[in-house]
């Protein structure tokens, strides 16, 4: 078996889910390969990207959707108008297939996943999951969200276009049936979803409501340059990421293609989270070691502001406060005022304990 889900979310501080949907099918046509060859390269893809986790979607078109249900994506992205046949043209592969697929994820070391739609598949894909992924599109489908959290395996829900009671609804019908660990994925469900809707603020929200639960999210913009969008929702808080995928953006009018990270984007979102985990560093509120040497040059200790014969007794007009800081502290002076010296004292020089009585 691959490695533990929430083990790597403990350790590696984020985990990647490399969205393969059904994009395979248009690779597989590119490369001029079987749909399951495509689908094995694009899991290669994946895993030597950074990612943890490939997912697939597992359903058959005729139990998903009514014939004439209207698409909800942009027509200027997909052209198909409806659903039914758009998700016919994907919905080949069966237990065979992804049976096949899981053991190729456990001979690579990526995790094997996939989003069932319907009850078979929700019972197949038992033998080849250790964690379970529920759409968004499934958050009311109680039916299927009890088959699958009676399976007792950690679940990803999705929680795209939910409001907050239907998602306290849903994660108590969840816990009712299944004692495991929960993912709750913020998401937008708009393909693709514009910037300024990406409503990552969701993401506290939702770490505020459930502190016991892993948040992350599921992302639908176009990827930015530098993936800024995933970047900002993993400093937020996500700690595990989903996205499609796919080994050309440039695939257009078919299927998720317009909105898939390619491998180049995959990598610049690892380096990203590894470069953010230096920068977020150690959250306790205290002198990190690289600044104490600093913290002794710029703080101040207290100096003599003039000459201070022996006997004398230290008043505030003596006294002036001055770098290094290695010294008396102006914070501790007042225990000293009021105080004879027990030398003569130059101008410009450090007090220290041992000059008072």
């Amino acid at each position: 078996m691959s490695r533990d889900y929430y083990k790597t979310v403990e350790e590696q501080g984020y985990y990647i889910i490399a969205e393969i949907g059904v994009n395979y099918y248009e690779i597989a046509e590119k490369y001029n390969l079987t749909p399951l060859e495509g689908a094995k390269l694009m899991m290669t893809q994946a895993k030597e990207a950074g990612a943890d986790a490939a997912k697939f979607q597992t359903y058959k078109a005729g139990s998903l959707v009514m014939v004439d249900s209207p698409g909800s994506w942009d027509r200027n992205d997909i052209s198909i108008e409806t659903q039914y046949e758009l998700f016919q043209l994907y919905d080949k592969f069966g237990e065979k297939e992804y049976g096949e697929l899981a053991l190729y994820a456990e001979e690579i070391g990526i995790e094997f996943m996939s989003t069932p739609f319907d009850m078979e598949s929700a019972d197949y894909l038992d033998a080849y999951m250790n964690v379970y992924k529920i759409s968004s599109s499934d958050l009311t489908n109680e039916p299927l969200m009890t088959r699958i959290a009676k399976k007792n395996k950690p679940i990803i829900l999705s929680v795209g276009a939910s409001n907050l009671d239907e998602i306290e609804r849903a994660v108590e019908l969840i816990r009712k049936h299944n004692s495991q660990k929960l993912t709750l994925l913020h998401c937008v469900l708009e393909y693709p979803t514009p910037y300024e809707h990406a409503n990552l603020s969701k993401i506290v929200s939702l770490k505020e409501k459930y502190p016991n639960i892993i948040i992350g999210y599921s992302d639908h913009t176009k990827p930015d340059e530098c993936m800024d969008v995933i970047k900002a929702a993993y400093l937020l808080g996500a700690q595990v990421i989903e996205k499609h995928f796919t080994l050309d953006k440039t695939i257009k009018k078919k299927n998720d293609h317009f909105h898939s990270m390619d491998v180049k984007d995959l990598k610049k979102i690892k380096d990203g989270f590894e470069f953010i985990k230096i920068l977020k560093g150690n959250a306790e509120l205290k002198c990190l070691d690289s600044e104490i040497t600093t913290r002794n040059s710029v703080r101040r200790s207290a100096v003599s502001k003039c000459k201070i014969d022996k006997g004398m007794i230290l008043t505030e007009d003596m006294i002036i406060f001055k770098r290094p800081g290695d010294g008396i502290s102006p914070q501790e002076i007042s225990n000293y005022i009021g105080k004879a010296v027990t030398c003569d004292i130059p101008e410009d020089v450090k007090f220290l304990k041992n000059m008072f009585e």
